[in-house]
This record gives structure tokens, sequence and C-alpha cells, in this order.
């Protein structure tokens, strides 16, 4: 679909929602009929008649799922800020706004179908391949730039890493969800959204580039290490969708499912370097499958796992994953040559292995990672497969970050009472050395540093929000700049270099 067309849709859309608003529904209708006739008035024009999303993110509770109840109904009531969500406030009484919260929150009795021809008509082509300049609109260290996700009102920000100052701001789609992938080159940055959307961004010109719908609700996308490639992994429909990374033209379509015709959402999927391949791991099966790709179509070889994975890591040489199991309470470390389970992890608390990083420690290979249900960080040696060290923390924490050219490791405790404090951790002598809390009452999460590892930003995750910025040798705040929730950070010579200290 290209974008004349997309226009033309929407516009009928609106048409047909302006004709159904006409007779408008009462405060004494009730009922699932009467909510979906609400829902067809105010609501399918941007979000779709089926609640798919349009203009405006999929109403389904796979897609809802971090936006709470009284959230979701604060913006129908409100709006949403910088973005085309207007109030009902005026329109709607709050019967009919608590319907339509509950409405959306409950599983449409329509069957859900994303397949072939859908993400094939969802394309848009912005700038085909070769037609903008290959030389960057502005003047900075390609390599040292980030790309500052901020959830408040969904927006990107680049930011300039040596003089710390932004460059540009653009809207973004509605939860991103998984970080952004860069091309090899820096030049060009992957986007995918919880409700199934990625977009191409060429930072060099600061345009999108093509974007296309995977699929309804989306964990996570991968490039693959020559840059050919965009890998997306799917909770729905339970499927996989192999793009060419040029103009994200569709090129294969995988259900998830094993031999017995079980189907599954995917946990996440990853590149491997080194082994010139994906590696995905499924959330309802206990497999683990990695993913090449022969004549632009995905050739897979699975890998049977001694448990269900729900996130996973890998060592330095890609020899390893690390999985994180189901119940919350142990790893697997499994061989990716011969796929088998080598090794079990005690850990305490369903880790964010997605999160982990690993350093040289008295020699040896460490890693560590935070801990989604208990104030811990658990430290392993990666040649025995030991936990080494339990660090107690003031809560369970969400990211972990270093830079191999820092001493110091930074955790939130992302969850709990203390989330607006981070600790600091010594990777010589596995210790706190220091708490800070830098905006009292206000979450502080998500540490990236810059190219060189000497200043690193951090997060103050609130709508009147700011990433600070870190000496990262004096641990001293040096500036503050003003965000809108900021979440993740993302440095281009970090991510396509692989960073020890970054995610993957």
């Amino acid at each position: 679909m290209n974008l004349t067309q997309a226009r033309t849709k929407i516009i009928s859309t609106l048409l047909l929602a302006s004709s159904v608003m006409a007779t408008p529904l009462l405060a004494s209708e009730s009922g699932e009929t009467g909510t979906n006739t609400l829902y067809l008035q105010q609501c399918a024009a941007c979000h779709g008649p089926d609640r798919l999303g349009g203009m405006g993110p999929a109403l389904l509770p796979e897609n809802l799922g971090r936006l709470k109840k009284a959230e979701a109904e604060k913006v129908i009531r409100e709006g949403r800020p910088a973005t085309q969500m207007a109030g009902y406030k005026d329109i709607l009484n709050d019967q009919q706004i608590a319907a339509l919260t509950d409405f959306i929150y409950q599983p449409p009795s329509h069957e859900l179908k994303w397949g072939e021809a859908e993400i094939r008509n969802s394309q848009e082509v912005s700038h085909a391949a070769g037609s903008l300049p290959d030389e960057p609109a502005f003047e900075a260290d390609m390599m040292n730039l980030f790309l500052v996700v901020e959830i408040g009102d969904h927006h990107v920000t680049l930011l300039d890493g040596d003089k710390m100052e932004p460059i540009h701001r653009f809207p973004s789609r509605f939860a991103l969800h998984g970080g952004p992938k860069y091309s090899p080159d820096g030049r060009y940055v992957y986007f995918g959204s919880r409700d199934g959307w990625i977009t191409k961004y060429d930072i060099y010109n600061l345009k999108v580039v093509a974007e296309v719908r995977a699929g309804i609700n989306m964990r996570n996308i991968a490039v693959s290490a020559d840059g050919n490639y965009v890998l997306a992994a799917n909770y729905l429909p339970h499927s996989m969708v192999l793009f060419d990374a040029a103009n994200l033209e569709m090129l294969d379509f995988i259900p998830v499912e094993n031999d017995a015709g079980e189907s599954s959402r995917v946990s996440a999927v990853y590149t491997a370097p080194p082994r010139s391949s994906f590696i995905a791991a499924l959330k309802d099966i206990p497999e683990a499958w990695e993913i090449t790709v022969e004549n632009q179509k995905a050739k897979l070889r699975r890998m049977t796992t001694d448990t269900l994975l729900d996130d996973f890591f890998f060592d330095p040489g890609y020899q390893h994953l690390i999985g994180a199991a189901r119940d919350g309470k142990h790893g697997v470390v499994i061989d990716l040559d011969t796929g088998k389970t080598t090794a079990e992890l005690p850990l305490p608390g369903m880790p964010h292995l997605g999160s982990g990083i690993t350093w040289e420690y008295e020699g040896r290979r460490v890693m560590a990672t935070p801990h989604f249900r208990a104030g811990a960080i658990s430290i392993i040696d990666m040649d025995t497969w030991e936990v080494i060290k339990t660090l107690e923390t003031e809560g369970p924490g969400f990211f972990m970050r270093s830079h191999e050219n820092s001493r110091y490791a930074w955790a939130d405790v992302f969850f709990g009472p203390n989330a607006d404090k981070v600790h600091i951790i010594d990777k010589q002598t596995l210790e706190i050395v220091k708490t800070l809390q830098p905006e009292p009452g206000k979450v502080a999460a998500h540490v990236e540093f810059d190219r060189h590892g000497e200043k690193l930003l951090l997060s103050i995750w609130d709508d009147d929000g700011a990433i600070i910025v870190y000496d990262a040798d004096t641990l001293e705040e040096e500036k503050r700049i003003p965000m809108n929730k900021p979440s993740g950070k993302y440095n281009v010579w970090n991510k396509i270099n692989y960073e020890e200290g970054t995610s993957h």
C-alpha cells in the first residue's frame, strides 16, 4: 500500500465513522452490543472496527498488557498530549468511558487474522532504496549518536553523544518494544512496536524510509549481521516473519509450531553474528530455533529444550544460549552446536537475561543479571556456570549496563518502593559502591554509555522526566536534558559492535 492509498483508506474510515456517529449512543443503552456500537462510534476511525489498529494502536488485551485499566480510562477521558488522541470527557459520561475501558480489555468475539496478505498490504515505502543522499544532513560523530525513546508521548530523540545535545525529535509508533536495531553501518535504525509495526528510519536524512506491520502483537525484531534481513517475532499470531531490510518487503512467513502442530508465541529473537543466523526461543513449546536465510527463505534448525524459555542471553562467542526458565527460579545453558543443555543455574527470581552483561573478572569471564521478582543481582562464572556471588539490592531490577572501558556496572531497582534509586557496582570487587537517588519519588532506570565509556545517560522515567548525563569515572552528574518519560537509550557504536556492557 502506498502513501496515497493509505490516506484514502483512512479518509474512508473516517467518513464511515462520521456517519455512524450521526446517531449517538444513549447512556441508557448497555450490554455488549451497546458497548460495541459505542466503540464503532467513537474509536473505530483511528483504532479500526476490528480493534487491530489504524492511525491509533491496536486495542486488544495483549497489546494493552502494560497499561493499567485506570490509566486507559484516564486516556479516554482526558486524551494523550502531543498525539491525535483527544479526550472524550465532554462527549461521553463516566458510565460510557468505564464500559469502553472494560470492552477493550476483553478478547474480541471474532477471530483475529494477520497473515501474508495482510502483511504485504500494510507495507508502505516512503523513500526507495538509494533515493536519499548518502551524506548526513547534520554534523556529528555518527558512531556516538544516541536514540532516546520517549514513551510519554511516543517520540524518539536523536542525541549528539559528544555535545550531549538533541539533534532531532520525531514521532514513533505506539509502545515501541524490544529496543531499536541498527544496520551494521549505523545509518538506518529499525523500530518494532508492540502492535506489530516495523519502521525503518534513515538517521542520515532524518526520514522514515519504510513501514510494515508484521503482526498483531509483536515481541521484538532482529537485524541480520550482514544487514540484509529483518526478522520479526510475534505473540499474535504465533509466527515469525522475514523481511528484506532494504524496503521491508516480506520474504517469508513462518508459522511457529512443533511437529505435532502445537503453536507457540515467540519469547524473543536475536542475531548471532558469528553464526550468521538468528536464534529464537519459544514461550509455549520447549524449543529454541536457529534460523538461517537461504535463497531469501528461512531455514529452521530446531533444538529441544528442557524447559520453556522466557528470555535468553549469549556468551561472547555465541557458543552458548543462557535461558531463563518459565518457573522463574532457574536458568539453563544450551550448547548451540549440539542443542544440548549443558548446565543449570540456580537463580532467585525471574532473571532479566535480555539485560545481562559480561566482563572480565580475575582472568575469567563473568555475566551478571538483575531479577524481576527478587532484590538481587546474580554474578555467574561463564566457565563453570556457577553463581559466584548474589548481590542484595533494594528491590527487583529491570536493566543493568556497563562498558568495556568502565570500572562500574549500573543497575536499577525498577520494581518496588525504591524505584527512584540506582546501584553502582565495582566490577573488580563485585560490591555495590554507591547508591544514587537522582530524583526522589521518580523512577530512575536504564543506563547507556557513550561509545568511549566516558559518559553515560540515565533516565528519569516520568512524564516530567529527563535524561541525566554522568561522568563514568567520577560518577558525578553533569547535566539534565528534559524529556517526556524517556525509557531506553541506544548508542550506535555500542549496539552495532555488540559492546559487552549493553543489551543485545
